[in-house]
């Protein structure tokens, strides 16, 4: 199992911030059949093999997902694309 850990400063404001996870959460949900849920600041997710949560802050995004055993392999690519995925949300 490994774990993927990306965290980003932002100059948003934490209900921007919340607004732009939203819609990557939405990005989630439709690409990956992934179901999200928010607890207070806090948009977690889940699927298949993987789950993992988005933390909003004032002034931060921590991106967290954890890989099942099959997923595992392919946890460069996930940084890479959560990774794009920040630059795309928080610009």
């Amino acid at each position: 199992m490994a774990t993927v850990d990306v965290t980003r400063e932002h100059n948003l404001g934490k209900e921007e911030a919340r607004v732009r996870a939203q819609k990557l959460a939405d990005k989630l949900a439709q690409k990956l059949d992934a179901k999200c849920s928010w607890e207070g600041d806090d948009l977690n997710f889940k699927r298949s093999g993987a789950d993992g949560c988005i933390e909003v802050r004032e002034d931060t995004i921590r991106v967290t997902v954890k890989l099942g055993l099959m997923l595992t392999p392919m946890a460069g690519m996930v940084k890479g694309e959560i990774d794009k995925a920040l630059d795309k949300y928080l610009a």
